[in-house]
């Protein structure tokens, strides 16, 4: 069939989009399976299948069409608007996600010159936005596998990306976690990858600072992913117990109430060392816990957490 024109639907076509905003799964499958059928066919608007469904929050619809090659990264559309801009207008974090996951592009614009992300705060979809923000590709990680300029060796061994890429994605960074991460995964327990991945993710913490279009979300979040990695290389170089001493004192609380205070130390110290004075991130941080000398673990880390968008 001919290359897909703004407006130019097939019947079926038109009928694929009924049926995606029905949400009939099993009718859009059978639909796509029809030679009258383009994956990525556009209506008078220039959105694509997959845009319908972003927008409408149809998550498994979504799930089928990238099943079916669908272009997560489409921009015919007439104000430029993307697959992922509908993903973070709709407030599904769950298909953000998904598009994130195909390949979207984050830092691609609409005609007024905004980010999926900037969109979904303009809307008041800060969940997506945190999403958006926090989302860092497996193939930005790559770029620091390769030598560089007149680098003879990379920063990054290429066997390390795979290991600091799930560190990355966590969804839950608490410290023990982490911690716990690094301990399970061999290629992690050796104090020269450590810091190999320490200074890769302060790069990336840099990068995001330093970038026309600021992350300091994602920049204080690769900060802190260091903080915990200096910690490990640290009990690795120091100690013979493969960080179960680590562990224990993260999870160790005070005689007197259990109140765990070489957590609260330690996180406190992460944002200590934030080396961008001058972030909002930082300062909000900062004011929050300035007035106490030491607050509720399970509180400075729920700050940390809402702020960052950790879980």
């Amino acid at each position: 069939m001919s290359a897909p024109k703004k407006g130019d639907l097939t019947d079926t076509e038109k009928e694929l989009l009924l049926v995606i905003a029905a949400g009939n799964v099993q009718e859009a499958s059978r639909l796509l399976g029809s030679k009258d059928v383009r994956v990525n066919c556009l209506d008078e608007y220039g959105m694509t299948p997959l845009m319908h469904a972003a927008y409408k929050g149809k998550a498994d619809m979504c799930k089928l069409l990238l099943q079916h090659g669908a272009d997560v990264n489409c921009n015919e559309h007439e104000h430029g608007y993307t697959a992922l801009m509908f993903a973070g207008l709709s407030g599904k974090t769950d298909i953000t996600w998904m598009m994130l996951d195909a390949g979207a592009e984050t830092d691609a614009v609409n005609s007024v010159g905004r980010t999926a992300a900037q969109m979904a705060a303009f809307v008041g979809q800060h969940d997506c936005v945190t999403v958006i923000n926090n989302f860092f590709s497996r193939a930005r990680l790559d770029y620091y596998t390769k030598p560089q300029g007149l680098e003879k060796e990379p920063k990054l061994p290429s066997k390390l990306a795979g290991p600091l890429h799930k560190i990355i994605m966590s969804t839950n960074l608490n410290p023990v976690k982490i911690v716990m991460v690094v301990k399970e995964n061999p290629l992690l327990m050796d104090v020269e990858a450590l810091e190999k991945c320490r200074k890769v993710l302060e790069l990336i913490c840099e990068k995001c600072i330093k970038q026309q279009d600021m992350n300091e979300v994602l920049a204080m979040k690769m900060h802190y992913l260091s903080c915990v990695l200096q910690k490990c290389g640290s009990f690795l170089k120091d100690r013979q117990d493969k960080l179960d001493g680590l562990i224990k004192s993260l999870v160790k609380g005070r005689d007197s109430d259990g109140f765990p205070v070489f957590q609260e130390k330690f996180l406190r110290e992460c944002i200590r060392k934030f080396p961008y004075c001058d972030a909002t991130l930082l300062q909000q941080l900062v004011r929050s816990i300035a007035p106490v000398e030491i607050v509720s673990y399970s509180d400075l880390y729920l700050l940390m957490s809402k702020i960052m968008g950790l879980k």
